[in-house]
């Protein structure tokens, strides 16, 4: 971890205290002269740190500014981070690295995407400094995986990550969007690529959109009934470094112990689709019935009407009663 790295994470950590540097130099067993060019490089990059005359230095105000090396640096797997100010799409970046070769695990994320992408080709809206927006490029696939899995695993991660930094409690609508009070404040997409030689999944990307915080009068008319945030006008608890981390972190602890399956079991138990009435759409044909089970390949499961069952690994649902009582 870089010199700078080390001052920003002792200031991030203990919020309005006052360090002197000769304190920090003794802390992180470096000179003054090299705490002092540290704190220089971070206030150029925009975090609010005061150089008050006899007593230190002071993280003033809550600068929410996405820093790749910050959230590298407290990650438990080894990912290669890039953080842009915008972006068209996180998960088109995450993709060009890697059909152009990457290697490693990687994590893209944007301050603001220009055009975000949800499922079924819709956009997703992504105004600037207001929602973590990122894509994890997965090129390590364990032999064992459930590409159509991912989804499931990543909709848990977010949630425990929101869970173990706020107070919230969000709820999953199959198959991946998240809801806290009835509206949606997070979807996720996932995209494979194919190895055009042996016609397998190469690798994959995992694409979250998070709304962290939103101003009502920001949002477009037509969201302003549907479109929810972790925090809607009030200042965050939490920054999105903060939720980049545990989200990643998370997610691997779960990749990691796959064979168990446990997750599953877990999206089910936050799934508020069960036993409601939903419908859908199929080869053009209108389909109603109880969504009653999620196997365990993460497919939902409705009783139809005559009586028969269907399997849904895919695609859109709507429930037959208001989502806003989600709760």
């Amino acid at each position: 971890m870089t010199t700078k790295n080390k001052v920003l994470n002792l200031l991030n950590q203990n919020p309005g205290k006052v360090f002197s540097g000769q304190a920090i130099a003794d802390h992180l067993q470096i000179s003054r002269t090299a705490i002092w060019k540290a704190v220089q490089s971070l206030k150029e990059e925009g975090f609010a740190i005061q150089s008050l005359p006899n007593a230190g230095y002071l993280l003033s105000s809550h600068v929410d500014l996405l820093h790749a090396d910050t959230i590298k640096s407290q990650l438990r797997e080894e990912v290669a981070v890039f953080v842009h100010p915008f972006l068209g799409s996180t998960n088109a970046e995450a993709k060009r690295m890697l059909s152009e070769g990457e290697r490693n695990d990687v994590l893209v994320l944007a301050d603001e995407q220009t055009a975000g992408r949800g499922r079924l080709g819709r956009s997703f809206f992504s105004p600037a400094k207001s929602g973590l927006y990122m894509s994890l490029g997965l090129v390590k696939l364990a032999p064992q995986m459930d590409p159509t899995l991912l989804t499931t695993m990543a909709a848990v991660a977010v949630c425990r990550a929101i869970e173990q930094l706020t107070e919230r409690n969000p709820q999953i609508k199959w198959v991946n969007d998240l809801y806290i009070d009835g509206k949606k404040i997070c979807g996720i997409l996932t995209e494979g690529i194919i190895n055009l030689e042996t016609q397998t999944i190469d690798s994959i990307v995992l694409g979250i959109g998070l709304n962290v915080q939103l101003e009502p009068v920001s949002m477009p008319e037509e969201l302003k009934e549907k479109m929810g945030a972790l925090f809607v006008a009030e200042e965050p608890t939490i920054t999105r470094n903060q939720l980049a981390i545990s989200i990643v972190n998370e997610f691997y602890l779960l990749y990691s112990q796959l064979d168990k399956n446990e997750y599953l079991e877990e999206y089910r138990s936050r799934c508020f689709v069960l036993g409601k009435q939903v419908n859908f759409t199929r080869n053009k044909e209108y389909l109603e019935g109880m969504a009653t089970a999620i196997d365990d390949k993460g497919a939902l499961v409705v009783r139809l009407q005559d009586g028969t069952e269907t399997t849904l690994s895919y695609g859109e649902i709507s429930i037959g009663w208001t989502e806003g009582a989600a709760k």
